[in-house]
């Protein structure tokens, strides 16, 4: 049986957010989904259809967005729904919203040296397979600072510093690039390259996300117990809606 995939793309054009959308659905659609491509966050307004899909995959930089609409992809998540995205597409979708932020499990806050930066991507050993197989490699992007949840499983590193600026007076630090987390019985991938469609391109990344496509869109075959709903008309209190 086919899974259900929505894509939502929009926000900063810089991003490309309609190419980047157009290679995610091909890939989906190679993996026997059936795939929803929307342009509006109105996509996200309606909690039962949302509740009815395998994955849902944000692709939205630098927006805002109505609260009820992040408690809704929350609510979905938590039932076993899976979120996965990309760069600013995922964790730098709406600054304003903490919820959101708790959910993906970061979000960006620099790139030093902007765009065309050189660096490593080194593959972390972990307990998760996802990428079994895959050796470092190099990218010519945007390397991504990010504020990381300590609950995620990092599956893949770079080095800071790279280029001078005022972080590079610290020690050198490991930054997270591919992550996973619970979010409930959801299951949650994130990675932080994908800067436009041609990094997303590239093999190595395109691979990535296709595995993290599969993995978070098993959260409803996952055996965790459900978790009380976002909107706090469970009886266990879950943090979310506090903060807006």
């Amino acid at each position: 049986m086919k899974k259900n995939a929505l894509i939502v793309w929009g926000g900063w054009d810089g991003h490309e957010p309609e190419q980047v959308s157009h290679i995610f659905k091909g890939i989906l659609e190679e993996e026997n989904f059936n795939v929803e491509v929307s342009n509006s966050l109105d996509s996200y307004a309606d909690p039962e259809k949302l509740k009815s899909l395998d994955l849902i995959v944000p692709h939205w930089t630098m927006g805002e967005i109505d609260k009820k609409y992040v408690l809704n992809i929350s609510d979905a998540v938590m039932s076993g729904v899976g979120l996965a995205g990309c760069h600013g597409g995922m964790c730098d979708s709406f600054r304003n919203n903490v919820d959101w932020q708790f959910m993906t499990g970061g979000n960006w806050v620099a790139h030093p040296g902007n765009d065309g930066v050189e660096y490593m991507v080194n593959i972390k050993h972990s307990t998760s397979p996802l990428l079994e197989g895959f050796s470092d490699f190099k990218v010519v992007s945007e390397q991504y600072y990010l504020h990381v949840d300590p609950a995620v499983e990092v599956l893949a590193t770079t080095r800071f510093p790279v280029v001078d600026g005022p972080h590079a007076t610290n020690k050198a630090v490991d930054m997270p690039v591919v992550w996973t987390k619970r979010w409930g019985q959801g299951h949650v991938f994130y990675n932080a390259l994908g800067h436009q469609a041609n990094i997303v391109a590239m093999p190595e990344v395109s691979l990535i996300m296709r595995r993290g496509f599969l993995w978070a869109a098993n959260g409803k075959n996952s055996s965790e117990a459900l978790v009380t709903s976002a909107n706090g008309n469970g009886s266990v209190y879950t943090g979310m809606g506090d903060s807006q």
